[in-house]
């Protein structure tokens, strides 16, 4: 990302655009214009800590770093309404109905097995045992974190 200050507000670009203006003036062609030409002209990188996170982060204000001739968005930690308990229940949930959704896939073996007793695959079983094994893993995991910032970032395991 780049941007530039034109008299003292600050617009951020994905990319050098074709055009921009400035405190300097306009500038015309800026892809072709080189790195000191776009720094001269105002427009310098955007830069932003690769500690960012947008699950636990918001960016604060875009500022200039004078020292390190670069535009800044400072990391701001976000803050949840809902308690500790509610945020571990909310993503529990949320795995388990990503499990339920594989489960459901072989659900038929089972109801087959009720209907007709009919063997379910062991293979199918197997697989079957491991995403509740998981479930209960996540449940697990989740509920011995102690910060809403863990909660909200703990990965899931693919399944």
């Amino acid at each position: 990302m780049k941007a530039v200050n034109n008299n003292g507000k600050i617009k951020v670009y994905a990319s050098v655009p074709d055009s921009f203006q400035s405190s300097t003036g306009v500038h015309m062609n800026a892809p072709k214009m080189s790195q000191t030409e776009l720094q001269n002209a105002g427009m310098f990188d955007v830069v932003i800590s690769n500690d960012y996170d947008e699950r636990v982060h918001t960016l604060g204000e875009i500022y200039f770093d004078s020292p390190n001739t670069v535009f800044k968005k400072d990391l701001v930690d976000k803050t949840w309404t809902e308690t500790l308990d509610e945020l571990k229940t909310k993503r529990i949930n949320h795995f388990k109905s990503h499990v339920n959704s594989k489960l459901a896939k072989t659900d038929w073996y089972v109801i087959r097995k009720t209907d007709n007793n009919d063997a379910i695959p062991s293979d199918i079983q197997t697989a079957r045992t491991n995403l509740r094994t998981q479930a209960a893993t996540v449940e697990t995991e989740i509920n011995a974190l102690t910060e809403k910032k863990e909660v909200v970032s703990y990965d899931f395991p693919n399944i």
